[in-house]
């Protein structure tokens, strides 16, 4: 831990009113059992001019408790655990892990030159399950961290167990929050779920499935880089107007994964390198599913260059393309018999332990609208997330003016 951030206070927020016992036990769907019990990680910055309305820290924490203990009535499997059988939530309102920090600097010199290593202790519990955290991502499901820097600014810090929902899930946990720290009964903060309806619990350890974390043992270093519109246009016409290009209006997560997949190809020199792409399923089932579905609701896609001379950009651009669009309703019904995707999964382990391909791993966050939570204070003038100890991961973020994308790729020191 960081000299200069100090723990004040931990507890456990309830929610405000009690689980009724029929909700008491909740069955996890098999996308939810084969998820890493690692924990999705995102901090939100607000500045110090926007916290004039409220005096002092202890109002905001107040505000913040408050509201979290509403909100946890509605997202009532938040506060529980993970049954010890591992295919269900014990909705036991244990209630979320919420702490409190004062930093003895200030928010700009987070923001202004940001550490992304440094990121990690402004969350409350051990990054991404590295040492005691694959069990906390099962005990505890949501924790919160809040931290007050000289200034008057705030760093809102939230983990959510992988184990039970995915980015989607967590943001609209996010701006359920936030519109209850607000007062707005306007909006609907609740949520569906319904999480075996649609992809039933398999129990996967009677299949052989072994869960493991994805964490190596390797030093990690964690680059961010920023595409503003001007870069995400160069890169869009690159990939248009290269000689044989079949793309006429590649998307910018295209532009900038075709980017990052082309260099970890010339990084890899012998080995063939595959490009995983983490794909939404919500808006590709029939009928489409909303945000407000909780859960694992997300499957991959692998994409792989074909031939050797179709390695420029633009062959890339539209191979991701391809391999993005073939996740449509089709698919999906196929893998939620469960022995579809069981499949896929192992077909992926078996390609990448032969030892000549490598993957590189892409999840775009693009569209999450993290840049409204806004608790009553304004919108964040930054959000991120923080390292993640595994190889060759690329995590993919709107700018705070929604027009460019932040990339913050992990990879292996000896790589970069």
């Amino acid at each position: 831990m960081d000299a200069n951030l100090e723990i004040i206070s931990k507890e456990m927020i309830k929610p405000s009113s009690f689980t009724p016992d029929h909700l008491a036990n909740l069955k996890l769907s098999f996308l939810d059992e084969i998820a890493p019990p690692i924990y999705i990680p995102l901090i939100f910055f607000y500045q110090a001019n926007q916290l004039d309305t409220c005096k002092h820290n202890a109002q905001i924490s107040q505000l913040l408790k408050r509201s979290l203990s509403n909100v946890l009535v509605k997202f009532y499997p938040l506060a529980g655990k993970i049954s010890s059988d591992q295919i269900s939530i014990d909705c036991t309102d244990a209630g979320a892990l919420y702490v409190e920090a004062r930093v003895h600097s200030d928010l700009s010199e987070v923001t202004e030159n940001p550490i992304m290593e440094e990121m990690q202790q402004y969350l409350p519990l051990q990054p991404n399950g590295r040492g005691s955290g694959v069990a906390e991502a099962k005990t505890i499901l949501l924790a919160v961290q809040t931290n007050v820097f000289n200034c008057g600014g705030i760093a809102l810090a939230v983990q959510m167990s992988h184990k039970i929902a995915d980015g989607t899930s967590l943001v609209a946990f996010m701006n359920a929050w936030a519109a209850s720290c607000r007062g707005d009964t306007g909006i609907n903060v609740s949520s569906d779920f319904d999480f075996e309806s649609l992809f039933p619990t398999r129990n996967m350890s009677k299949f052989g499935y072994e869960q493991t974390t994805g964490i190596i043992k390797e030093k990690i270093v964690t680059k961010r880089f920023v595409f503003d519109k001007k870069k995400l246009a160069k890169l869009k016409e690159d990939a248009i107007s290269a000689p044989g290009s079949q793309v006429k209006d590649p998307t910018r997560v295209e532009a900038v994964s075709a980017f990052f997949w082309r260099h970890f190809i010339e990084a890899s020199k012998s080995k063939m390198v595959a490009a995983v792409h983490a794909v939404n399923m919500r808006p590709r089932m029939n009928p489409a599913l909303g945000d407000n579905t909780f859960g694992n609701m997300w499957t991959f896609t692998v994409a792989k260059p074909m031939a050797e001379g179709e390695k420029g950009h633009h062959n890339l651009v539209c191979e991701l393309r391809n391999a993005i669009r073939s996740i449509n309703s089709n698919y999906v019904k196929k893998i939620q018999s469960g022995d579809e995707y069981l499949k896929i999964l192992k077909e992926t382990a078996e390609l990448a332990s032969k030892g000549d391909v490598e993957l590189c791993n892409f999840s775009s966050w693009c569209r999450f609208p993290v840049y409204e939570v806004d608790f009553s204070w304004g919108k964040p003038t930054w959000v991120c997330t923080t390292a993640f100890p595994f190889k060759n991961v690329v995590i993919l973020m709107s700018t705070s003016c929604g027009e460019g994308i932040e990339a913050w790729v992990n990879m292996l020191e000896e790589d970069v």
